[in-house]
């Protein structure tokens, strides 16, 4: 699953660029069962993204501050790699890789869609 991703980010990234550079990320989550919160991160992110006619790619990383209710804040290290690619005019598909590391385990997250526009 991995290669066709890193395939298809090859793709994008040859060509012209339209847009490319280094930019800073702060993102804030806050997470709930029911209506019981069961705490929040913090994101403080660079990375760096291009796109071009086919489409777009991005990766980011740094610190997460996680602040569990109840429980001490821990700082990790947090990651994030994505993409989009236009199928056809009004079809694009897009995905994201994502990780944190853990003090026993790290964590790892995917998404992938389609976003067809009218």
């Amino acid at each position: 699953m991995i290669k066709p991703f890193i395939a298809a980010l090859a793709l994008l990234s040859s060509g012209s660029a339209a847009l490319a550079g280094p930019y800073a990320n702060v993102e804030y989550n806050q997470g709930f069962v029911g209506t019981e919160s069961l705490g929040s991160s913090t994101e403080l992110h660079v990375g760096f993204e291009a796109s071009n006619d086919n489409g777009g790619f991005y990766v980011q990383g740094g610190p997460a501050i996680l602040a569990p209710n109840g429980g001490d804040s821990e700082t990790e290290l947090s990651g994030k790699i994505g993409g989009n690619v236009g199928l056809t005019e009004k079809l694009g598909a897009y995905g994201e890789l994502a990780f944190i590391t853990g003090d026993d385990d790290n964590a790892y997250g995917a998404k992938a869609g389609l976003k067809y526009t009218f």
